[in-house]
C-alpha cells in the first residue's frame, strides 16, 4: 500500500474531528487563545473551498473558530506526507487565504450591504498550519515574500506573511508522551520507524501504559477507524486488526495494543516454525526454500483478502469508492463489486 494515501484518509478522519482538532492545536500550535477552545467552537467550513482549488487535498481542512467573546477567525491546515518538500505551499495557503476573506466579505455584504467598503471594517485573522510528517527536514521558505523576485526592491508592497509549521520529527517520543491525550496515540503511530517496525511494535505498548489513556465513549469509533488504516502499514492481517480495534471499547486503548504486538511476533513464529517443518522433510536447505515460497504466496493470497475486508469495512462506514480504492489500493472495479 502507499502509505501516503492511507496517511492522507487517516489524518482526513483526524482534522474532520473537532475533539482531535482542538488538542491538535492546543498541543503543536502555540497560542494563549487554545486555553478557552472546546470542539463546539469549531466550524468546518472546507467543503466551501476544496472545489475552487485545483490542487487541493482532500486532507485540506479550513475551520472557523467561534471563541465566546471574541471575533471569528479562520485556520487553515495543510498535511504534507510527500518525501519531498512541496516548495509551492506558501502559495497554495495564499490562495486559501484568499478564498476564505474573499468568502467573509461575500457573507459581511450579505448581511449588511457595503460594510465592507466602510472605514471601521475589519477582515478576520486567518492562521495558516501545515503538518509534516516527511522524513526528510522540511526546506520550504515560511515566508511567502521569500518567494517572490526582487523582494528586497519591493518589500513594502508584496504580500508577507508566515505559516505555523508543525514538523513531526522535531518531536521526541517524550515531548509526545507529555500530551496524554488520543491524538498523541495516532502521533506516536505516524512516527513509526517503517523499516524498524519490530522495533517500534515491543516499545509501543510501554508508551501507550505510560499515558493511562482512557478514550471516550465518543471518540472509540474514530480511533478505530484511524488505527485500522493505519496499522495496514504494518500488513497485520484483518482478522487480527478487527480483534486489537475491538478492544477500544472493551479493554482500553493499551491492551489494544499489546494485541497488536502478540498479533505480528505470533503470525512470524508460526510463518518460521512452517518453513522449519517442510524443511525437516524435504531436506534443510530445500525445505526453507519452499517455506519461503509458499509463505510468500500465501502472503500474498492473504494480504489481497484482506485488503477486501479492510473494503467492506470502509465502505459500510461510508467511504466513497474512489476513497476506498487509494486507501486499500484495490482498483475502482473491485471496490465497485463490493457493492453489489
Amino acid at each position: 500500500m502507499a502509505i501516503h494515501n492511507s496517511k492522507d484518509n487517516s489524518f482526513k478522519i483526524i482534522l474532520g474531528n473537532h475533539v482531535l482538532f482542538v488538542q491538535f492545536l492546543k498541543d503543536y500550535v502555540p497560542l494563549e487563545l487554545w486555553k478557552d477552545l472546546t470542539p463546539g467552537d469549531i466550524e468546518d467550513v472546507s467543503e466551501r473551498f476544496l472545489p475552487l482549488l485545483q490542487n487541493s487535498r482532500d486532507s485540506d481542512t479550513v475551520k472557523r473558530i467561534n471563541l465566546k467573546g471574541r471575533s471569528p477567525f479562520f485556520v487553515i491546515a495543510l498535511v504534507e506526507h510527500q518525501s519531498t518538500v512541496d516548495f509551492n505551499t506558501p502559495f497554495r495557503l495564499l490562495r486559501y487565504i484568499t478564498l476564505v476573506l474573499t468568502e467573509y466579505e461575500r457573507e459581511a455584504n450579505q448581511d449588511r450591504p457595503g460594510v465592507s467598503s466602510t472605514k471601521n471594517f475589519r477582515f478576520p485573522p486567518v492562521l495558516p498550519v501545515v503538518f509534516y510528517d516527511g522524513r526528510s527536514p522540511w526546506t520550504a521558505v515560511m515566508n511567502f515574500s521569500d518567494r517572490t523576485m526582487m523582494r528586497e526592491a519591493f518589500t513594502p508592497y508584496v504580500p508577507s506573511f508566515e505559516y505555523c509549521l508543525v514538523e513531526l520529527n522535531q518531536y521526541k517520543i517524550e515531548h509526545i508522551l507529555r500530551f496524554r491525550d488520543e491524538l498523541a496515540v495516532l502521533m506516536l503511530i505516524d512516527k513509526m520507524d517503517f523499516k524498524n517496525k519490530e522495533g517500534f511494535l515491543k516499545e509501543f505498548p510501554g508508551y501507550i501504559k505510560e499515558m493511562a489513556l482512557k478514550i471516550p465513549e465518543k471518540l472509540a469509533t474514530l480511533m478505530e477507524d484511524v488505527i485500522t488504516v493505519l496499522l495496514l502499514r504494518l500488513e497485520i492481517p484483518v482478522e487480527r486488526i478487527r480483534e486489537t480495534t475491538d478492544l477500544v471499547n472493551k479493554k482500553g486503548v493499551d491492551r489494544m495494543f499489546d494485541q497488536v504486538v502478540e498479533s505480528y511476533f505470533e503470525g512470524k513464529r508460526l510463518a518460521r516454525d512452517e518453513g522449519i517443518l517442510i524443511g525437516t522433510e524435504k531436506g534443510r536447505e530445500e525445505g526453507l526454500l519452499i517455506g519461503t515460497e509458499k509463505g510468500r504466496e500465501e502472503e500474498r493470497e492473504k494480504a489481497y483478502q484482506d485488503k477486501l475486508e479492510i473494503a467492506k469495512k470502509l465502505l459500510r462506514k461510508c467511504w466513497s469508492v474512489e476513497e476506498t480504492a487509494e486507501t486499500t489500493e484495490l482498483d475502482i472495479e473491485t471496490i465497485r463489486n463490493l457493492l453489489v
